[in-house]
């Protein structure tokens, strides 16, 4: 007896291809619902006013670049399931595109049938679309678009979706919509045909919008046009003289296949035109490619499959190329048919070759069909479409954009419908180049900030040097940078450091961490120079860590990198070259600081004052013959010498200097400038190594802001030397008279 699974194994290994492949075509014809339907809305919109005598050849260029593009990239496509066909916005730029050349064929009164260089243009820009995708497939350029400021994508597409809704009202009118033929619509049946075409929209809206069903556009479509038909049966008005009317559509003749690459058209084609038609041009290669991009990313989201990028970009030029070569016009993987492709259970190729197979199917049915639709449906139908681009992108769009990005892109959006796609394309760019800078100008350059009492080195130190560390370890201040710094980013740093040196005057020791640093421009190399004079001006040195190669050279180039600043490859190392250099300095400045704390423990009296005092001085070691001031230089500090012998020189004969005044240890100078504001009138030198205590005017206004009763006690001890000075110079005046 035979096994009876050895019967039924063929049986059993076919039904499931069988399944699939009746899951692929069941998909496929659920999206030739969609391809058909926007197809025949899609040669109104293009081939309307002028062009729509040849509305005949226009259905053919729909359906035939519908069938080769669901072709190629149904065979090609790293999505098996995805469905090619011209778009929206594909279709709004070559309607566009073909209105400039009847534009320009008009202005220039040419006789030449109007079809031809109409064709050959769609074909010729459609080759060169084809060609660029694929370079920027092979290339691996592509993915430069994503480059591309949102805003400046989202205004572009906003954009069509507004030219699409103003093709409905041609298509509707047979008058584009401007300010010169605001006439023609005050006719009342002309604005009956807008209500019902903006009824239309609604009902889709309300419908299909919300369901997303299969057929349910099919259903809506028929119905409108049999609700249109049975008005005009109530009315009394009959078919032919609701055609006469304008309500519907005359009947193009059959559909008729034309390749426009004959030698006589080729030589009556308007080659003048050419650099005025570039720029619509460029907008079709723009849209056609940002739409493949974005198309293609939201079919991954919404089937959750990944794609090969590069591949899509190849296989839709190649798809664009061999339209254009037939006639047809540009397109891509469609988001909406491949969704419901996939949503109806087709999952590989065989449903772009049927959707292939239903569009061909098309060019014998659709002039009759087209003949009994009236306006109001497919003007409907192109308002909805373009309604709902424009809310996409005005209103949806408003929630992940900021204010300034907001704006910007509604400036483009009324850019392009008003100049063009060229200066939209080129304004839209600088407007988003100028708002990413100051949005990355916004950015905060600091990640975060710390100080030695805090973060510390990794090395273990004694128990005398912690402490020393910790009550000393604010002189360490460091700022953990971050992104990229340019003008904006880097002069918010410099505003930061400059604050931070006036609220934290004890910092002897500033350190930079570029770890986290893209990089840095040369104006930002501008506003460093400008943190190295302030931190110069108050004694403090600047140390930088994890510097590129590439930040060092634009640094250096700017003289930034050199005296007061030094490089460290590692923030460790560099904390621990900090401690070491604060240990040491504080290790044999007890006792300096033991007298400097009694001397102003005397003149205030007050241990809290003095400690005050101390923490809002700058120490300050001086060689012999060292200039500490210099005549003529603002008063902007005054020291307190500790320790060694300073002289006050004024100019003498020959270029000389004399001294008129030597002041020792525990005595002061410069506060007569310092309360006065007025130039230096003297130089002055150190005449022995010294060690000083600068107060400048800087922490002399936060004293007297902060802490008056401190305050009160200078101003008082200033008055006091100042009286003594005035005593002894009284006393030499009288003893010069004697």
């Amino acid at each position: 007896m035979t096994d009876p699974a050895i019967i039924f194994s063929p049986a059993s290994r076919f039904n499931p291809a069988l399944k699939r492949a009746l899951n692929d075509i069941l998909g496929g014809t659920a999206a030739s619902v969609l391809t058909v339907t926007f197809g025949l809305s899609y040669s109104l919109l293009i081939f309307a006013g002028p062009l729509s005598p040849y509305l005949s050849y226009g259905i053919t260029a729909t359906f035939v670049s519908s069938a080769v593009l669901a072709v190629v990239i149904g065979l090609g496509s790293s999505l098996p399931f995805a469905i090619g066909a011209p778009d929206s916005s594909t279709a709004a730029v070559t309607g566009i595109l073909a209105a400039s050349v009847v534009e320009r064929l008009e202005t220039a009164n040419l006789s030449t049938p109007l079809l031809s260089p109409v064709l050959i243009t769609l074909g010729l820009s459609t080759v060169l679309t084809g060609l660029v995708l694929c370079g920027l497939g092979l290339t691996r350029l592509g993915r430069a678009i994503r480059y591309v400021p949102y805003p400046v994508v989202g205004g572009f597409l906003g954009a069509t979706g507004l030219l699409i809704a103003l093709g409905a009202v041609r298509v509707i009118t047979n008058h584009p919509l401007q300010f010169t033929t605001l006439t023609h619509f005050a006719n009342g049946t002309t604005l009956l045909e807008l209500g019902a075409a903006c009824a239309m929209a609604l009902v889709l809206y309300l419908t299909w919008h919300r369901s997303r069903s299969p057929f349910g556009l099919p259903i809506i479509l028929v119905g409108g046009v049999l609700t249109a038909h049975l008005a005009f049966w109530i009315t009394g008005v009959s078919f032919d003289h609701a055609r006469a009317l304008g309500w519907t559509f005359q009947p193009p003749p059959q559909a008729v296949f034309m390749l426009p690459w004959h030698t006589d058209d080729l030589a009556r084609y308007p080659w003048f035109a050419v650099p005025d038609l570039l720029g619509n041009v460029v907008a079709v290669i723009f849209v056609t490619a940002s739409s493949t991009l974005f198309n293609t990313t939201g079919i991954e989201v919404a089937v959750h499959r990944e794609a090969n990028l590069e591949r899509e970009l190849n296989v839709t030029g190649a798809a664009n190329i061999l339209t254009g070569m037939l006639g047809g016009y540009a397109g891509c993987s469609s988001i909406s048919r491949t969704i419901l492709n996939f949503s109806s259970g087709g999952r590989g190729r065989l449903s772009g070759l049927t959707v292939a197979a239903l569009s061909l199917l098309m060019l014998a049915v659709a002039p009759d069909l087209l003949g009994f639709i009236p306006k109001f449906v497919i003007g409907g139908l192109l308002l909805y479409l373009g309604a709902d681009q424009l809310h996409k992108w005005i209103i949806e769009s408003r929630k992940r954009l900021s204010k300034l990005e907001y704006l910007s892109l509604i400036a483009i959006i009324a850019i392009i419908v008003a100049w063009g796609f060229v200066p939209g394309i080129l304004i839209g760019v600088i407007i988003g180049c100028a708002t990413f800078a100051f949005s990355a100008a916004r950015v905060e350059s600091i990640k975060y900030s710390f100080d030695g009492s805090e973060y510390r080195s990794s090395l273990d130190r004694s128990r005398d040097d912690q402490d020393v560390l910790l009550a000393h370890g604010g002189n360490i201040q460091g700022l953990n940078l971050q992104s990229y710094l340019f003008f904006g980013s880097a002069n918010r740093l410099y505003q930061h450091v400059k604050q931070l040196l006036q609220e934290r005057p004890e910092c002897r020791y500033l350190l930079f961490d570029f770890k986290l640093v893209t990089g840095v421009d040369s104006s930002a190399a501008y506003s460093f120079a400008q943190i190295k004079r302030s931190a110069h001006d108050l004694g403090v040195e600047l140390i930088l860590v994890h510097l590129s190669a590439a930040a060092e050279k634009v640094l250096r180039s700017s003289d930034f990198v050199g005296e007061g600043v030094t490089i460290i490859g590692e923030l460790d190392h560099a904390l621990e070259w900090c401690e070491n250099e604060i240990i040491s300095q504080h290790q044999g400045r007890e006792q300096e600081e033991a007298s400097l704390r009694d001397w102003f423990t005397g003149i205030l009296d007050s241990e809290a004052d003095a400690d005050a005092l101390i923490h809002r001085c700058q120490r300050l070691e001086v060689e012999a013959g060292d200039i500490i001031v210099q005549a003529g230089d603002p008063a902007d500090s005054m020291h307190f010498i500790l320790d060694g012998r300073v002289g006050i020189m004024v100019p003498a004969d020959d270029d000389r200097t004399t001294r008129v005044r030597s002041l020792g240890r525990y005595t002061t100078i410069g506060e007569m400038g310092l309360v006065s504001n007025t130039p230096r009138s003297a130089t002055i030198q150190a005449e022995v190594a010294s060690v000083l205590y600068v107060l400048n005017t800087l922490q002399f206004d936060a004293i007297r802001d902060e802490d008056p009763t401190l305050s009160h006690k200078l101003l008082t001890y200033f008055v006091s030397v100042m009286a003594e000075r005035l005593t002894f110079a009284n006393r030499t005046i009288a003893v010069l008279r004697r």
